[in-house]
């Protein structure tokens, strides 16, 4: 075969996860191991050689094929020089992974967070395919986020695009602290963490729910009952979701993005979520600014990271 291909690399706290990928967007192969971060970055570093050498020997491409391999990761990230500058979830400092990663596999590698790779493995193989202007939510732990203009990922001026998370929209009086230390941030209301508070806040209140009946609350026990007509959980999914609509109204004025993906866990959640985002962000946003944008759900689930590692070469 003459067809390049991409290798995707999705480095997470418990798994690290590989694929290939054709020069379309198309992944092709997946392949699974453990991260062993707690064994140190030496071993993090030889079980990621080990896992792109295993699934390109047992794919029918030759090394050669190989042009590039990206990587994401959960934390901070300086695109431009390779280095993880914080990634608490595989305990990685100031750590220089391109150029190691290129020393030891002998290809081009580049970087970037989880979020924006998600954003760009949607954009470029999944629900946004053939868009240029799209903004990526990713509602899982966390609320992360990616900017995808004229088929590139926007990095920003420090590469620090897309925190869509720590948009503050919480007013003073209703506002919590982040966990980035900021007060009112939309990860403290439409994570799953957020949700989960929400839900165990409201059953130490005392307040009728049948929530009160859940042994460890989980973001799907309150989708589940809010479904089940709830007032409590149908609560707080309207308040997740309107935070979420009422920063993308924000979003929307500034980028006017043509789709807006909105992946992760708490996405499962299905229409009970985004038809009241949907409702939300028409009530706060001109006409105009409406016109043809449409809000979907992601489809590539947990391969998005690996798909967009690997589209960094190509639409980054």
């Amino acid at each position: 075969m003459s067809e390049n291909i991409y290798i995707g690399v999705d480095l997470g706290g418990t798994a690290i996860k590989v694929g290939i990928c054709s020069e379309e967007g198309k992944l092709l192969q997946t392949y699974e191991g453990p991260t062993e971060a707690d064994k140190g970055a030496e071993t993090l570093i030889d079980n990621i050689e080990r896992y792109v050498r295993h699934i390109v020997e047992q794919s029918e491409f030759d090394w050669e094929q190989v042009k590039g391999i990206g990587a994401g990761v959960a934390g901070f990230t300086n695109v431009r020089e390779g280095i993880i500058i914080l990634a608490p979830n595989v305990g990685l400092r100031d750590f220089h992974i391109r150029k190691i990663l290129e020393d030891r596999l002998g290809k081009p590698v580049m970087i970037d967070n989880d979020a924006n790779v998600a954003a760009l493995g949607e954009a470029w193989g999944g629900a946004g395919a053939g868009i240029d202007n799209c903004v990526c939510y990713t509602l899982g732990t966390g609320v992360g986020g990616g900017i995808i203009i004229n088929g590139k990922i926007y990095q920003g001026f420090s590469g620090l695009a897309g925190e869509l998370g720590h948009i503050s929209v919480v007013p003073d009086l209703e506002a919590i602290q982040c966990g980035c230390g900021k007060m009112g941030c939309l990860e403290t209301v439409s994570s799953a963490t957020g949700i989960i508070r929400m839900g165990k806040d409201a059953v130490v209140r005392g307040e009728r729910t049948t929530l009160s009946l859940v042994e460890k609350i989980t973001a799907k026990d309150v989708f589940d009952a809010a479904k089940a007509g709830d007032e409590v959980s149908i609560r707080i999914v309207n308040r997740a979701a309107y935070y979420i609509g009422k920063s993308l109204a924000a979003v929307a004025l500034v980028l006017n993005p043509e789709l807006v993906i909105i992946g992760g866990g708490v996405s499962k959640a299905g229409d009970i979520l985004f038809d009241e985002i949907r409702s939300v962000f028409a009530q706060l946003t001109p006409e105009p600014t409406q016109a043809g944008l449409r809000i979907v759900p992601a489809v590539l689930g947990n391969d998005a990271g690996i798909v967009g590692a690997a589209g960094l070469f190509l639409r980054s």
